[in-house]
Order: C-alpha cells, then sequence, then structure tokens
C-alpha cells in the first residue's frame, strides 16, 4: 500500500512539473511573439517614416528644412516688390540690394523666369534665401538672413549621345521636322557641309546619319543640343562622311574630316544666306526684265526673306560699304590678292570699311534696295580681278590636316565610320535612340 502512494505521489509530483514547465513554455512563446510583432511593427513604423521622411536637396539647400515657395516673375514686378510682399521691408531690402549688386542686377530679372523663396518653420516664416533663375541652367542665390551675400551657381549639365537618321523627301528642315528632330540639328548639319553640298539643291533619295550629343539636367530635363559629332551625307549618290576631331588641344579646336583625312572646311563657303533658293544664276546673256534687254548678270541670286542674316563667305577686309542706285545697300570684302565678294540689296547700310570679318559674320541683313524685283542677295565673286561664277569655281580648301595627326585620326575614325555604316536610313518616322546604355 504504502509503496502504490509513493508511485501515485512521484506521478502527481510529475504531472505538475509537466504542467509549470508547458505553462512557462508557452509563456515564453507568447513573450517571443509579442517581441517579434512589436519590433516588426518598429520596423515598418520606421520604413514608413523613412519614406515620409524623404530628403529633397535642390540649389545645395535640404528643402525639408525650410518651407518652399516656387514662383515666376510677373509683368512688373521688381525685386524689391517681391520680397516686400514676402515680408521684407526698408531699410533690410535696401541693405539686400546694396550688398549683393555686383553679383545680382536687380533690373535683369525677366517675366517668365522661375524663383523660389526658403522660409524658416517657424512661426514668423522669415524669408532666408531668394533663388532667381535666369535659364534652364545658371541660377543666383541671395542669401536674406543676417549674414547676406549672393552667388551665382549653375545646374550639373549632363550629355546624353543618340543617333538619327532620314531620307530627304522634300528639304532637309521638313525632313528633320517629320523624324520629330529638333530644327537645331538642321542648321547645325547645313554648318558642317556648307562647304560641299549645296542645300538649295538636295534631291529626293538623299540621306543623312548622324551622331550627336544633347544637353540635360536632371538627367531628364532637355535643354537643348549640344553638338554633331559624326556624320554621314549621301547627296546625288556621293558620300560625304565628317567626323570630328580635336586638332587643337590648348584652345580646344575640334574640324571635321573625311574618311581619308581631309578637311570638310573650305574657304569659302557655297552660299552667303543659309535655306534659301538660287532665284537667278550667273549668266552673261541673262535677258533682265526690270531693263527689257539682254544684260550681264554677274551675279548669283540668293532669295530670302527681307531681314534674314547676310554672312560672309571667306574672312576678308571690308574695302567698300555705301548704297548705288542699281545696287542699294552693298558691301565689298577682299579676302586675299586672288579673291574678293560683294553682297548687294542689303536692308541697310553694312560694316564699315576697314572691318575684318571671319568667315560666317554678319555682315547685313537682306533687303530690297536698289533695282530688285523682290527680297535677295546677289552674291558677286572677282577672281583675279575677273567677276566669274562662284558656284562653278574649284575653291581652295582649307589648311590639310598635320601628318603627325594623320595617321591619329585615321585610327581615330575607323570605327567610327564602321558605325555610321551600320546605321539605316529611314523614311518611315524617327528612327532616333540613345548609344548610353
Amino acid at each position: 500500500m504504502i509503496e502504490n502512494f509513493n508511485n501515485n505521489e512521484k506521478k502527481d509530483i510529475n504531472f505538475k512539473s509537466l504542467g509549470l514547465k508547458i505553462f512557462f513554455s508557452l509563456g515564453l512563446v507568447v513573450i517571443c511573439y509579442n517581441l517579434f510583432f512589436s519590433s516588426t511593427n518598429t520596423s515598418i513604423n520606421l520604413i514608413d517614416i523613412e519614406k515620409k521622411e524623404k530628403i529633397i536637396k535642390e540649389f545645395g539647400y535640404v528643402l525639408n528644412d525650410y518651407e518652399v515657395k516656387r514662383d515666376t516673375i510677373q509683368n512688373g514686378d521688381s525685386f524689391g516688390q517681391i520680397l516686400e510682399n514676402n515680408n521684407l521691408f526698408y531699410p533690410k531690402i535696401y541693405n539686400i540690394v546694396q550688398a549683393t549688386n555686383e553679383v545680382f542686377n536687380i533690373r535683369k530679372i525677366n517675366v517668365g523666369r522661375p524663383y523660389t523663396i526658403l522660409y524658416s518653420k517657424d512661426s514668423l516664416k522669415t524669408p532666408k534665401v531668394f533663388i532667381y533663375q535666369p535659364n534652364p541652367v545658371d541660377y543666383v542665390i541671395v542669401s536674406l538672413s543676417d549674414s547676406i551675400w549672393a552667388e551665382k551657381k549653375q545646374k550639373k549639365v549632363e550629355l546624353k549621345e543618340f543617333e538619327a537618321s532620314g531620307t530627304i523627301y522634300s528639304s532637309l528642315s521638313e525632313t528633320m521636322e517629320s523624324l520629330k528632330l529638333s530644327p537645331l540639328l538642321t542648321n547645325e548639319l547645313s554648318e558642317i557641309y556648307a562647304w560641299n553640298i549645296d542645300f538649295f539643291r538636295l534631291e529626293k533619295g538623299d540621306n543623312f546619319k548622324i551622331m550627336y550629343t544633347s544637353r540635360y539636367i536632371n538627367d531628364s530635363v532637355y535643354i537643348g543640343l549640344n553638338r554633331i559629332h559624326n556624320a554621314f551625307f549621301e547627296h546625288r549618290g556621293k558620300p560625304f562622311y565628317a567626323v570630328e576631331f580635336k586638332t587643337d588641344s590648348l584652345r580646344n579646336i575640334y574640324e571635321y574630316f573625311d574618311e581619308n583625312g581631309k578637311n570638310l572646311r573650305r574657304a569659302f563657303l557655297l552660299s552667303p544666306v543659309q535655306f534659301s533658293r538660287i532665284s537667278s544664276r550667273f549668266n552673261l546673256r541673262r535677258k533682265i526684265a526690270y531693263y527689257g534687254k539682254i544684260k550681264p548678270h554677274y551675279g548669283t541670286d540668293f532669295a530670302a526673306p527681307v531681314g534674314t542674316e547676310i554672312r560672309a563667305t571667306a574672312a576678308g577686309r571690308v574695302v567698300k560699304s555705301g548704297y548705288t542706285r542699281g545696287n542699294g545697300y552693298y558691301v565689298t570684302i577682299k579676302h586675299n590678292a586672288t579673291y574678293s565678294t560683294q553682297y548687294l540689296h542689303m536692308r541697310e547700310r553694312g560694316l564699315k570699311v576697314g572691318t575684318y570679318v571671319n568667315q560666317g559674320d554678319r555682315i547685313g541683313r537682306v533687303g530690297m534696295t536698289g533695282y530688285t524685283s523682290g527680297p535677295h542677295v546677289c552674291y558677286r565673286f572677282w577672281k583675279n580681278g575677273k567677276q566669274v561664277d562662284p558656284l562653278k569655281q574649284k575653291l581652295p580648301e582649307a589648311k590639310p590636316i598635320s601628318n603627325k595627326l594623320k595617321e591619329e585620326y585615321l585610327a581615330y575614325m575607323k570605327p567610327i565610320k564602321v558605325k555610321l555604316d551600320k546605321m539605316k536610313s529611314t523614311n518611315f518616322g524617327p528612327n532616333q535612340k540613345s548609344i548610353i546604355p
């Protein structure tokens, strides 16, 4: 009996011990569960806080630390009025203007340009910083605190590389427009080939391929074309390559060369105006309606709207500038002992005699002065004192690439030419893609 009793007592003790173990185990589980989910919730809350507290930086400031107001300059606004409307008054405004006038000209704030004001995050909402943006890249910071100062800064500009190609169906500008490409590319391409291709006489089927860079801020905001670096133009079945190559590292000068290292530039431009048409060519037996008889036409007429810029086709010095009844306002440029050019029917008097001009410089604008039936510039060309047809002359070339650089250029050019050759011209819409991964 005693033995059975003892056994039963041992069993009760074991059951109690087991119960306590289970109780404590369950308690431990509960505690761990609460700790886990408590920490998880804390992490989630921290993540939420981080998302809510995303740091925003601009103009060198953490915008989270300020109340931010963005606006644009309105018609009639002045710097003083803007500050006065934002809780700053005389003589504080006067002190700000005086302290910053060497950096920030308050008279040159333009209507439509954006500005930003940063205020203190307190009940007073005191203006601390004024930021003016005259253009998408530049900005001026004006400190409005006790320490008054101004500083000009620039946003970081990134260059992105692109390719584009197309086939001419009417004009270069219309083709570019149909491909949704910047009109600046039209001007740039015409400048590259200004010495080699007559863009007034393009034909259907002519095609181009270009590799260029555009400028961006904040990685996605387009602010304009940088430049074309390499190009291919097929005109009347003849290929014209143009590969950019640095020829002067000290002055950072780039020039364009063909696949053989030949400079695309010539001593003379083919035309004194861009994107015009030839309304009358050099013709020694042309019958002029104005005179009603055969009278030699010693010039080449380029029709263009009144006001179109007239460019010097080559560098030289102005030797004549005046007005005659037949020529209207005109300018004559002597380029060297061999060549001279003349530009007639300008809108107003051109450059003064003795002025030196570089190739491509504006020397006047298209007008209708003198004997003319429509707006155009009559372009005359002398070689060795004799007037000749400039479009039939074998014009002198620019200085060739040096022997020292030619080998380097040819090695540099080869992979670029391969890339241009592999590009396909299209007439069915944009064929534009970033080269950057």
